[in-house]
């Protein structure tokens, strides 16, 4: 099914809204870069500050794109798990993903303890950091992915996916109750999220997980239309129930897990942005959603990136908080106005 001209148009004016916001994210943080200085480095005339220079490449340009990787790939999961479960309030981490990765890193932290002096800090450093939120997901990720196989009603897949989560969530408090202050400290830092202190390797893995995500999504777009009419509807379709929904779950597990890796468990956009996109894209065509849904959730983590910096100041806010404070309103008084659902 081919995109009308219109759908074009919006597209077209979302990315340059993304990119506009792109450049004040740039520019905008405890140092004020001008928007001139800023396009002097991607041009490389020479002519800026070799200060500004520094924290646009180093620090400012690895996080935007940072952002961007992580609210489209979390807004896209989010939009593959509503619908395979066809239920408004399924998330990226409905199936225990975000309880595992943080199940890793709290038996990272809390088994750091028992190693000392520079062994102990190794283990605590940002690599290993990511490692054990990778493993976490993957762990629940295998779990979640022998249920498919063995389960044929998709429901129920959803249940034992929470299931996975509460148990992982359980046992982050055991190991939480017997932690010091100092643990507890480092580990809900972690849980907060952040989007800063990124590598340019990290960007590059971060993107290859986006891009297979996002593939695994388009491949599935024709599944997924069927599905918003029924299991019944989709075999009479010719659509393999437990293949479709495998791909899926992958899908949204290689976005999901390799964010949560990446940058922590990052609330609300992953719920919240696909419901945003239908109340402005008439439509459930996934051909549409996916690219509207990308778009969307990159935009709104670069907006709530901005306002965590707090501009012109040193600090910096939880990136969690921000996209609960400022989402979460906007995506309640559009349900009410609109009263309407596509579930």
């Amino acid at each position: 099914m081919q995109t009308s001209p219109s759908y074009r148009i919006h597209f077209l004016i979302l990315l340059l809204i993304l990119l506009a916001a792109f450049l004040v994210n740039l520019s905008m943080g405890s140092v004020s870069i001008p928007l001139t200085e800023i396009i002097s480095v991607f041009v490389g005339n020479g002519s800026t500050k070799a200060t500004w220079e520094y924290i646009l490449i180093d620090y400012r340009l690895p996080k935007a794109f940072t952002a961007m990787l992580a609210g489209g790939g979390l807004a896209i999961s989010g939009l593959l798990m509503q619908t395979l479960f066809r239920n408004p309030l399924a998330g990226p981490f409905v199936l225990g993903l975000s309880s595992g990765a943080s199940l890793g890193v709290a038996i990272l932290i809390l088994g750091a303890s028992a190693f000392g002096g520079f062994f102990g800090t190794m283990l605590l450093s940002q690599w290993s950091l990511v490692i054990a939120s990778a493993l976490g997901s993957f762990l629940v990720l295998l779990a979640v992915l022998a249920v498919t196989f063995r389960i044929k009603d998709t429901m129920a897949i959803l249940i034992i996916g929470l299931m996975f989560g509460s148990v992982t969530t359980a046992v982050v408090s055991v190991l939480s109750y017997f932690s010091n202050a100092e643990q507890l400290q480092q580990y809900i830092f972690w849980s907060f999220g952040s989007l800063g202190n990124q590598s340019w390797q990290g960007v590059t893995i971060l993107s290859i997980c986006f891009l297979a995500g996002l593939i695994l999504s388009i491949i599935s777009s024709k599944s997924l239309n069927t599905l918003l009419l029924g299991e019944n509807y989709a075999k009479s379709m010719g659509i393999h129930i437990k293949k479709t929904t495998f791909i899926i779950i992958l899908a949204t597990s290689i976005l999901a897990g390799g964010i949560t890796a990446f940058v922590g468990p990052i609330a609300f956009v992953g719920l919240a942005v696909p419901h945003l996109v239908r109340q402005f894209y008439k439509t459930s065509n996934h051909l549409i959603l996916l690219p509207a849904v990308l778009l969307c959730g990159s935009l709104l983590m670069l907006i709530c990136d901005t306002i965590a910096q707090l501009p012109f100041s040193e600090f910096t806010l939880p990136i969690n908080a921000i996209t609960s404070l400022i989402g979460a309103p906007v995506v309640i008084w559009l349900l009410v106005r609109k009263r309407k659902l596509f579930f």
